[in-house]
């Protein structure tokens, strides 16, 4: 089939290479002039278990505070009517969660699709001998008791699904990452041994010249103004018509909905933002090895080759480029806190506030709309990079009329 897909993220990109390796003619229509210029460009690295991001579904951490100067997500003074109805839905749904201590279905779905994904992202890249930075493992800092019990329900998604997770002390914990401050005050960690970090955009530019080998043709500078449905096609700016094409899948992250309200099919999702700092090494010994997440405070410290960057934030409503001045000071003190001395603050630093597009109750929408020929691949939020191998091939097995080797219930644009 002739397929158009809308977006060249890490999802458009995936998508784009199981496409072409089935055999499709293949065009992925790019706004920004480069693969993974947005959502997808510094984010903070944790590949997997993909639910221990902590905010990738409700559940999968404690229900994030929205007061105060150290709240786990701020809410901007523009924020919009859906904004409140998705952070109502979202808290709801944690505070659930929290209350039973049990995950919720849309947490299992995720980690489902999150184990999947990185089963096929390890085939992929042993495959197609992709050299991204990655490091394995990954732990999990508790300061304080209240902290393992606010990740509860995210546990018992992992080990339900066969994943192991160590608890150790903290002499255990200091032995994994031995550049663990000697000050910070620890009551445990846990540690999950196949978890994995990696650079997300890396990874993303190497799949993409994979998929142009196998046909695929990227479009940069490209905007497309709408999706029509009948026939299926995309409309690109300054155009007068449509171009026809059998199949389009949309993977255009927070522009998603808005192309998508024309044709009659509304999404709750909504732009939340996060930010990362990557810094150079200043001494391997005082850094991270791996990925190291602090739960208390929602923050993810990965190394990635000579580089750590450390990432977190919330923020909703707030439509400006820059990041919160509290998130980054957020960000500057955990990394000093658990590793002083392993970064340097003089030189090479890059600081980015990026977009999460997310859907309430946390997993992506994957698979067919009321609208024939029209695809989504879209709302993975802050689990795009676990996420993306698995629901790329899941869509393209649907795409071809196959059952996909995964159950995607739960994951449905229907299903709101």
């Amino acid at each position: 089939m002739k397929i158009a897909i809308v977006g060249a993220g890490v999802v458009g990109v995936t998508t784009a290479f199981e496409l072409a390796l089935d055999g499709h003619a293949v065009t992925v229509f790019e706004q920004r002039s480069a693969t993974a210029e947005e959502a997808s460009f510094a984010t903070g690295g944790l590949l997997a278990p993909g639910v221990l991001d902590p905010w990738s579904a409700p559940g999968a951490a404690s229900p994030p505070s929205v007061l105060g100067r150290h709240a786990a997500m701020r809410v901007g003074r523009s924020i919009s009517l859906a904004e409140l109805s998705w952070l109502r839905r979202w808290r709801r749904a944690a505070h659930a969660s929290a209350r039973s201590g049990a995950p919720l279905p849309s947490l299992v779905a995720l980690e489902r699709l999150a184990r999947y994904s990185h089963a096929r992202l390890q085939h992929l890249a042993e495959s197609l001998d992709l050299a991204f930075e990655h490091s394995p493992g990954t732990l999990l800092l508790l300061r304080t008791p209240r902290d393992a019990e606010a990740l509860a329900p995210a546990l018992k998604a992992l080990r339900d699904a066969g994943t192991a997770v160590r608890e150790l002390d903290t002499e255990m914990a200091r032995a994994i990452e031995p550049g663990l401050s000697p000050s910070l005050t620890l009551a445990g960690a846990l540690h999950v041994p196949n978890g994995l970090a990696g650079n997300c955009r890396q990874f993303a530019l190497l799949l993409r010249q994979a998929a142009q080998q196998r046909g695929a043709q990227f479009e940069f500078n490209t905007r497309v103004a709408r999706l029509s449905g009948s026939p299926t096609g995309v409309q690109l700016e300054g155009a007068s018509a449509p171009h026809p094409f059998d199949a389009v899948v949309l993977c255009a992250g927070v522009q998603s909905a808005a192309l998508l309200r024309p044709l009659g099919q509304r999404l709750p999702l909504v732009a939340l933002y996060g930010s990362s700092v990557s810094a150079p090494l200043r001494e391997e010994l005082h850094a991270p090895l791996a990925a190291v997440v602090d739960v208390q405070t929602r923050t993810t410290m990965a190394r990635l080759g000579q580089r750590v960057r450390v990432s977190g934030g919330a923020e909703l409503g707030r439509n400006t480029e820059k990041a919160h001045p509290q998130t980054l000071n957020t960000l500057y003190r955990v990394l000093g806190e658990c590793f002083p001395g392993g970064v340097t603050h003089s030189s090479g630093v890059q600081v980015w506030r990026g977009v999460r597009p997310m859907l309430p109750d946390g997993p992506p929408a994957v698979g067919a709309t009321h609208v024939p020929g029209l695809w989504l691949n879209l709302g993975h939020g802050a689990s795009g990079w676990s996420l993306a191998c698995g629901s790329a091939r899941a869509l393209a097995d649907q795409i071809a009329g196959k059952a996909p080797d995964i159950d995607l219930e739960g994951l449905g644009a229907q299903r709101f």
